[in-house]
């Protein structure tokens, strides 16, 4: 089986630190996440299903969902400075150009960029995530968090 993409746009909210683990907690509480749901849709709305964590801490959903990984941002356990495995990495001046066409993608940028075939998804491998800045008026506003799962 191949591995699926998945991505959430979020509030720029105390940082990239504090969104990332806001987003984890959200999404955890919602049980978005495999084992409870085995592939979950995407992008995130109000409307997407929320049958709420089946497991206990994120630590045993991820044992839970074993090698294929939750399919989701529970996968992400830190922010890094270069992308790798289980960790969250802003992509590069370059490739935020080749992606966007900006340094400073905008969220239509970013929206058209995901339904393209050269998108942040081209520069990741498996278990691999990236963040990106979205600015609104010339400030950053929202940020996106992207990634493969493992399977």
């Amino acid at each position: 089986m191949g591995s699926s993409p998945w991505w959430y746009v979020v509030p720029l909210a105390g940082g990239v630190d504090a969104s990332l683990s806001a987003l984890r907690e959200r999404e955890f509480k919602a049980g978005r996440y495999n084992p409870v749901i085995r592939f979950p849709a995407f992008p995130v709305s109000a409307a997407s299903s929320s049958p709420g964590p089946g497991h206990a801490t994120m630590k045993e959903a991820r044992m839970a969902a074993g090698e294929s990984g939750t399919r989701s941002i529970l996968d992400v356990d830190r922010i890094a400075n270069a992308i790798a495995c289980h960790a969250v990495a802003p992509l590069d001046e370059h490739s935020l150009r080749a992606a966007f066409g900006s340094s400073r993608p905008t969220r239509e940028m970013v929206e058209k960029s995901l339904a393209e075939s050269d998108s942040v998804f081209a520069r990741i491998d498996r278990g691999e995530a990236v963040y990106v800045l979205i600015y609104e008026h010339g400030l950053p506003a929202e940020i996106l968090f992207a990634g493969w799962s493992f399977d």
